[in-house]
């Protein structure tokens, strides 16, 4: 069998595995979130914090909630990195410097997990463990939170205006979906020869005489749910291009599987919830548009590359091959999860631009854990009131309608990335210091710039490489951006969420528009091109497409 063909194994393998377990997952994850039962465990907990388990919350409170706890987040692991060559298992590393312990403490709140630092020089075996991996579960659980959270204001039939409560839903996907999964999934990753240890670095002599050191660490642990959670963050500079973190082509597919599961599986979710499972259907169809034809794109790019100028390899991972590699990086920049495991950087000039433009979509396909659902359905209920206007009816999304103060939240919530992005290139562009942390000058070194605030808005954390941003001006704005990439979004999904369940359902008549079939699919796929080219076309032409002409 040709070279060609079997990099498609891979791709198969992984996309039937996703398919076998859409029905149960998605099930099980309804089940999970919504099943009054409590454990005692979660029972014991929400004594502890003094919630109480049936208690409603408002979108208020809920936003307010989830401010509180990220607050709280990001100073503990700010301090965390501050102290951390007093606490155990530090092996003599120091203190991490107070714009980059910003930037990370940030950076993993926000489930972005951007690193600007070698994992395995910078961070010691205790803060990996208690701060960055403490935080892959929980920011994770919280993008799950704000998702179930809109999908009950859309279910709500009360009119009560009650979204669930956020304390509630945060130990519900922390304790029933997020570790269970990630237990059976580290056990695998360790069986294929992911490492689990606390051994300090050692330095061996090579046999010609050079020193080479080898690092340890709790890596299986992290690994694990830094792709199921849609996190990012490597245990190790080269992230999942290290063999520690991703030792051969088994755990290579298992690794983009955990990065699609739930973000694919909340489909499935939503549909239950709603009770209309086509409705799930069709947002999982707009999802495999937009997910296949960005594949294509950046397949047929390092398809040319690769036979026509012979360098396609450049910046791959030699062990699994270019389309492995272009699979892994579609997955990762249509979700929000930051992990590589061959450098962006490299790809050809439009493979690159669409990895850009990935994110620029907002990463909706399937986007990262919960963000992505509510950020497709955002788009489709822009989609459902352009339709409305065009013929003339009032808009309604399952029932809810949406008028002016509907449609303001989801435009606010749509400009908030565009602002934050085209305000850090254009500000980062005329800094002189800026050159030295490009990789190249020219259109390849303006894309850095753009991949990086466009990654670090949309709390994706993949770099293009090459780019150096430990800095003090890229880490306290990459910073900044991140924080209000991911929080002023979140808190515009709560206030929509509000609205709807304040909202009693509207019955449905012959005027109503039916949001399941393929017509819809395709509107919401248009509008989700419109909104993310066209308001980033200058920028992408400035870039890449000067690049690709070039």
């Amino acid at each position: 069998m040709s070279g060609a063909w079997t990099g498609w194994i891979p791709v198969a393998v992984v996309i039937i595995a996703l398919a076998a377990l859409y029905l149960p997952m998605g099930k099980y994850m309804a089940w999970a979130l919504n099943n009054p039962k409590d454990t005692r465990i979660e029972s014991g907990f929400y004594r502890l914090i003094g919630v109480k388990a049936d208690g409603k919350q408002h979108w208020v409170k809920y936003s307010a909630s989830v401010m509180a706890f990220s607050a709280v987040s990001v100073v503990f692991l700010y301090l965390l990195q501050r102290t951390q060559q007093f606490l155990p298992l530090n092996h003599g590393m120091s203190a991490v410097d107070p714009d980059q312990a910003w930037n990370t403490a940030v950076s993993f709140t926000t489930n972005t997990n951007w690193q600007s630092y070698s994992g395995e020089e910078a961070m010691t075996q205790l803060t990996q463990m208690a701060g960055l991996g403490v935080q892959n579960f929980v920011s994770a659980a919280v993008g799950i939170s704000v998702a179930i959270a809109l999908v009950r204001g859309l279910a709500n039939r009360a009119g009560d205006g009650a979204i669930g409560n956020f304390w509630v839903d945060l130990t519900r996907t922390v304790l029933r979906i997020l570790l269970p999964v990630a237990t059976l999934g580290a056990i695998i990753l360790l069986a294929n020869g992911v490492i689990q240890n606390f051994n300090a670095p050692e330095t061996f002599t090579t046999i010609t005489g050079g020193q080479q050191t080898i690092p340890g660490g709790a890596v299986a642990s992290q690994e694990v749910i830094k792709e199921l959670g849609t996190n990012g963050g490597g245990y190790f500079n080269a992230n999942s291009a290290h063999p520690y973190e991703n030792p051969n082509m088994w755990t290579n597919m298992l690794e983009i599987f955990l990065i699609l599961l739930i973000p694919v599986s909340l489909t499935r979710t939503f549909g239950i919830m709603v009770k209309d499972k086509r409705q799930g259907w069709a947002i999982l169809a707009a999802m495999a548009i937009l997910f296949v034809a960005s594949f294509a794109v950046i397949a047929s790019s390092e398809h040319a590359l690769t036979f026509v100028q012979g360098g396609g390899m450049e910046g791959k991972e030699v062990r699994f091959g270019v389309l492995p590699s272009n699979f892994f990086a579609n997955s990762t920049t249509m979700t929000s999860t930051g992990a590589v495991d061959s450098f962006h950087s490299s790809y050809a000039p439009l493979a690159g631009g669409m990895l850009i433009l990935n994110m620029m979509l907002g990463e909706i396909s399937p986007g990262g854990v919960g963000s992505g659902l509510y950020g497709m359905l955002m788009i489709a209920i822009l989609s459902v009131f352009i339709a409305g206007l065009m013929v003339g009816r009032t808009p309604e999304y399952l029932g809810k309608r949406i008028g002016v103060k509907e449609i303001t939240k989801v435009c606010l919530y749509i400009l908030v990335m565009p602002t934050l992005v085209l305000f850090g290139v254009g500000i980062s562009t005329m800094l002189p210091s800026t050159l030295d942390s490009v990789s190249v000058s020219g259109p390849h070194g303006f894309s850095d710039i753009v991949y990086a605030f466009t990654s670090a808005s949309n709390n994706n954390g993949s770099a293009f490489a090459g780019f150096g941003a430990d800095t003090w001006w890229f880490n306290m704005s990459l910073g900044f951006a991140m924080l209000l990439g991911r929080f002023v979004p979140i808190v515009m999904v709560l206030a929509l969420a509000g609205d709807f369940a304040k909202q009693k359902p509207a019955p449905e008549t012959a005027g109503t528009l039916p949001t399941y079939r393929p017509q819809f699919v395709g509107v919401i796929v248009g509008v989700a091109i419109i909104i993310g080219a066209l308001t980033f076309l200058p920028t992408l032409v400035l870039g890449p497409f000067t690049e690709a002409l070039s």
